[in-house]
């Protein structure tokens, strides 16, 4: 409980939503622009995830690890339906190239799953605050953007709920492992957290002009 807790207190302190271009989404800040530059940079993220978690159930193939890997897989459909209903089609989707920082951003969380203990941090790092991001994400998206439609909400929907049930998968793992092992899975969870708000940095350098 105790290597938990340290990581949640980095979850708050480090928290996507305090990121400026969050705090802008839910304000109503972001042009069509942005959030459509947000699709196709975060896309990148979405289709590593499977990889991420592959790559940790090389070290543990537990039920629930293979649970999450599936439906993470099937994540990858309902961004591309988000993404098309602000107007970026499948093809510009799939051959957009990413800017730097979040082609490092993918690359510090793939190499964070090259050991279980790293891993399994990463990704609680990663999904633990995902379902309020996702909530606040739909509520700015209704409120000030009038998109609405299934296809631009399936994806936050379906993340509102699902990564309650991830996240707890990978705290339980946390909570059991020996106490020799906390610091590699601490310093991963802040490697994770690092890594997400840099590829929110690498949106708004691009996309947000006046930051």
């Amino acid at each position: 409980m105790y290597l938990v807790k340290r990581i949640d207190q980095e979850i708050e302190k480090r928290s996507l939503l305090k990121h400026p271009f969050y705090q802008m989404w839910s304000e109503g800040k972001l042009n069509l622009e942005a959030l459509q530059g947000y699709a196709k940079e975060y896309f990148h993220l979405v289709k590593a995830v499977p990889s991420i978690v592959e790559k940790i159930a090389v070290h543990n193939n537990d039920e629930n690890i293979m649970t999450n890997l599936q439906e993470e897989r099937e994540h990858i459909e309902p961004w591309i339906k988000f993404a098309g209903a602000l107007g970026v089609n499948r093809k510009e989707l799939e051959q957009y190239e990413v800017a730097q920082k979040t082609s490092d951003s993918v690359n510090m969380l793939l190499d964070l799953a090259s050991t279980f203990d790293k891993g399994v941090a990463a990704m609680y790092a990663y999904e633990a605050e995902i379902p309020k991001i996702s909530r606040t994400k739909l509520d700015g998206l209704a409120k000030y953007y009038n998109i609405t439609s299934n296809d631009a909400t399936e994806y936050q929907r379906i993340h509102s709920t699902v990564d309650v049930k991830h996240a707890a998968v990978w705290r339980s793992m946390l909570e059991h492992l020996p106490n020799n092992r906390y610091d590699d899975a601490f310093n991963a969870s802040v490697s994770s957290l690092v890594a997400q708000n840099m590829l929110l940095d690498a949106v708004c350098e691009k996309y947000v002009r006046s930051m």
